[in-house]
């Protein structure tokens, strides 16, 4: 197979992308305005009982810009994080919403980690992405705004979880048009054994994404679903206006990446990486080697990747690296105390190797204030290892939070993580996840497991 065809037609796709967004910029808006900021809510000692409280009306500006602040300054400072995972399907309804925040305060939490981009979708009021399809209620219900507003009043923080690439689910298709994986497939992800195949399919062709689709559905164990590619400029520039948005309008403590990172070394084989790849490794290379494997990649898609195997996992890593750096510069420029977190793969070895997700230096750089690892196991000697080796590598406790699998364990099993991770220094825990403690894992259903940990380990 010639692959001189296949990158004539990237090529193509590509240029027209520019030209269009070139013409665009020259004859209309291309951005539309941003949506009105969620204003501040002040805090302060909460009533009692607690009335629902309404978010504040909207206004037309955005938050002011902080003051720059020295060091890792959160506005809301605990002396322990006690935190939750709330997955999107919580944030559908105000009903919902309160429930989970009564909930939370009952078990003593002070900190909600809500999931505000689940697949490519907002659980927010976004111009930028299209609103969950779980969402309930009608348009002018803002499910963030809502959590902002009951949350700070009872004095926590809450930090609006974005998940980065995983864009989608092993399911049907999303219903909006403007969604990412149905406006722009060129800009998914490809496993290494598509690559070949998808490379001569369009990727507006319906097949292109439904092939992505079922190489999911078949292989849950290393794939969650449909990926965005990181190496892609659009990809970047998609995620880092989300950011923006986030924090110039709502009043959050934090902002959280999640999925931040390539789902496999497998990732990403589409033409358009590969491409990058090629053109990004000519400053790495002495122009005889770059010029031998230019000729290899004219009959072989691999022959770039497979020839500097090296170099094709430190382009994968830099990608991510580099996202992280431009919105943490962009968000902190605004924001100063806004705290910035990732969950991580709890290994950093694996994180490092196979996710290209080099977490340490993000911590050592700087580059974010808090590092989560994933630490989901069953095995109490497994998850000290890997709380110790986080806490090692933060150098300060509040840098770290533990986060426990609480989906995986018995209420033993997590009252004794929370254990291990104080133990170990850890600035705080986050559990996975609220809807898990306080649904599917109460047990008794008069004695939540959400209740149960905020008594024995939290004082309530």
């Amino acid at each position: 197979m010639t692959l001189a065809p296949v990158r004539a037609a990237w090529w193509s796709r590509a240029a027209t992308a520019v030209v269009l967004l070139l013409v665009a910029a020259g004859c209309t808006v291309v951005r539309t305005a941003p949506e009105p900021l969620q204003p501040r809510v002040t805090t302060g000692p909460p009533p009692s009982p607690q009335p629902p409280v309404e978010p504040r009306a909207e206004t037309s500006a955005p938050l002011p810009v902080e003051p720059p602040q020295e060091g890792f300054d959160p506005v809301r400072r605990f002396d322990e994080v006690r935190a939750l995972w709330v997955v999107r399907y919580t944030m559908t309804s105000a009903e919902a919403i309160r429930a989970m925040i009564r909930d939370a305060e009952t078990a003593g939490i002070n900190t909600l980690i809500v999931q505000v981009r689940g697949r490519a979708d907002a659980f927010y009021r976004s111009n930028i992405e299209p609103r969950g399809e779980s969402i309930v209620e009608g348009p002018d219900f803002d499910p963030l705004a809502l959590t902002i507003a009951e949350a700070h009043a009872r004095g926590m923080a809450v930090h609006a979880w974005v998940n980065t690439h995983l864009v989608w689910g092993p399911a049907a298709l999303p219903l909006s048009r403007e969604h990412l994986v149905n406006a722009h497939p060129d800009w998914l992800a490809v496993p290494r054994a598509l690559g070949v195949d998808l490379a001569g399919v369009d990727p507006f062709d319906r097949r292109f994404v439904e092939r992505l689709v079922r190489w999911a559905e078949e292989n849950p164990a290393t794939v969650e679903g449909l990926y965005s590619s990181p190496s892609h400029p659009e990809v970047q520039d998609r995620v880092h206006a989300v950011w923006l948005d986030l924090a110039t309008r709502y009043d959050l403590d934090g902002i959280h990446f999640d999925y931040i990172r390539f789902p496999s070394a497998q990732y990403d084989y589409s033409v358009g990486a590969l491409e990058r790849f090629r053109l990004w490794s000519r400053e790495k290379l002495p122009e005889a080697r770059w010029v031998e494997l230019d000729a290899a990649y004219e009959d072989d898609l691999f022959g770039f990747v497979d020839g500097e195997s090296a170099l094709w996992a430190e382009f994968r890593r830099e990608q991510v690296t580099r996202l992280v750096s431009r919105i943490r510069t962009d968000v902190k420029l605004l924001r100063p105390r806004l705290v910035v977190s990732a969950a991580v793969i709890a290994d950093p070895d694996v994180a490092w190797s196979d996710r290209f997700q080099d977490w340490r230096a993000w911590l050592r750089d700087g580059l974010i204030d808090i590092a989560v690892p994933m630490a989901y196991t069953s095995d109490a000697t497994r998850f000290e290892a890997l709380v110790r080796a986080a806490r090692e590598a933060a150098g300060t406790p509040e840098r770290i939070w533990a986060g426990i699998g609480a989906y995986m364990n018995p209420a033993e099993g997590t009252l004794g993580m929370i254990d291990i991770a104080r133990a170990e220094g850890a600035g705080g825990v986050v559990l996975f996840s609220y809807d898990w403690a306080a649904g599917e894992g109460q047990g008794d259903p008069t004695d939540p497991l959400l209740r149960r940990i905020g008594r024995a380990r939290f004082g309530r």
